[in-house]
C-alpha cells in the first residue's frame, strides 16, 4: 500500500482545522498510520524544504513553519499521493478548486494550511524524515474489503 506524508502547519493548527484535515482524509478511505503533534526544530525544517535552500522566500519559511506547533501525519492508500494532492488543493489559495482543503480555507500562498509530498518517492523521503518506523502503525480497517477489490 501507498503512504504519504501530510503535515497541517502552524496556521491550520492555530486556526483549529486539524480534525476537518483528517475527517478529509478518512472519510475518502485512507488509513491513518501515524500522527504527531510536535513542534518543529529548525534542523527539520531546513532538511524538509531543503529543495527550496537558495530561494528567497526559504528563511522566512523556515521562520514560519517553526513557528508554532504542526501535526504530522502518515496516510495510506492505493494512490493517496496523488488524491492527497487533490484533497488539498492548489499551492496558491487563491487558484485552489472549492472543496479542496487549501481552497475552502486557505487565504494566501504564505499561509495555505498543509503540505503533502509531490510524489511517491518524496513521500518516503518525508515519511524517514518525520517518523521513525516504529511510530508507524501497520493495521487493517475492517471497511478495506467495502474500498479495494
Amino acid at each position: 500500500m501507498e503512504r504519504t506524508f501530510i503535515m497541517i502547519k502552524p496556521d491550520g493548527v492555530q486556526r483549529k482545522l486539524v480534525g476537518e484535515v483528517v475527517r478529509r482524509f478518512e472519510v475518502k478511505g485512507f488509513t491513518l498510520v501515524g500522527l504527531k503533534l510536535m513542534k518543529v526544530s529548525k534542523e527539520l525544517a531546513e532538511k524538509h524544504y531543503d529543495v527550496h535552500k537558495e530561494r528567497p522566500f526559504f528563511a522566512g519559511l523556515i521562520e514560519f513553519i517553526t513557528s508554532g506547533p504542526v501535526v504530522a501525519m502518515v496516510w495510506e492508500g492505493d494512490g493517496v499521493v496523488a488524491s492527497a494532492r487533490k484533497i488539498i488543493g492548489a499551492t496558491n489559495p487563491l487558484s485552489a478548486e472549492p472543496g479542496t482543503i487549501r481552497g475552502d480555507y486557505g487565504v494566501t500562498v504564505g499561509r495555505n494550511l498543509i503540505h503533502g509530498s509531490d510524489a511517491i518517492e518524496t513521500a518516503k523521503n518525508e515519511i524517514n524524515l518525520w517518523f521513525q518506523e516504529e511510530e508507524l502503525v501497520n493495521w487493517q480497517p475492517t471497511l478495506t474489503p467495502w474500498l479495494y477489490e
